[in-house]
């Protein structure tokens, strides 16, 4: 999710000033993702700029509200109903390691995968945790956790399912030094080409 797209939404709801809106932004999100100030500013004055926001003179308390224009609202009520698309993957560290891992004969694999799994398994149950804690007072902070953690299982499987192959013999460490296979994503669609 965008600040820009976040923002909008929150204002959607009511003119806000800046703290406000950060503080909205991390009650809604579970504060898992903290949002800078400075951030926040410099989208409200490109969204200004945009015709998206309005800002009305400073009050009392000298803070300055934003507010959404016309063309804001229609922007807020398109973003609700249009789908996240995956788009380009994003970079994975720990793939990325594991495949240079397994491209490099002189580590241990299986030992890099399986520091991979106990950090993941450990960071799961933080989360799981910490979930339970809140119970569901915190409904926000519950969906983010529930995602946070349903990633980490879906890591966890990865991680068995890459331990498995490499015992099985079905992944050669080196041998795509020797062997590589690029690819690529266009248009939503992966394609391999092997290189000799």
């Amino acid at each position: 999710m965008s600040v820009k797209q976040a923002l909008l939404a929150l204002l959607a709801d009511g003119d806000r000033y800046g703290y406000q809106l950060r503080a909205a932004f991390e009650e809604a999100t579970g504060g898992v993702w903290p949002l800078n100030i400075g951030q926040v500013y410099t989208t409200l004055d490109r969204l200004e700029r945009d015709g998206l926001v309005s800002r009305s003179e400073a009050d009392d308390a000298r803070q300055v509200h934003y507010g959404l224009t016309d063309a804001g609202h229609q922007e807020a009520a398109t973003w609700w109903t249009t789908p996240v698309e995956l788009g380009s993957p994003s970079r994975d560290d720990a793939a990325l390691k594991i495949a240079l891992a397994v491209s490099m004969p002189e580590v241990d694999t299986a030992r890099v995968i399986q520091v991979q799994r106990a950090a993941v398994l450990s960071r799961m149950q933080d989360l799981t945790r910490a979930r339970h804690a809140s119970g569901d007072r915190d409904s926000a902070w519950a969906l983010v956790a529930d995602a946070m953690i349903f990633r980490a299982e879906a890591e966890v499987r990865w991680l068995d399912h890459t331990a498995a192959r490499l015992a099985n013999g079905d992944i050669e460490p080196g041998a795509d030094a020797r062997a590589a296979t690029t690819f690529s994503l266009a248009d939503g669609h992966v394609a391999a080409e092997s290189r000799k």
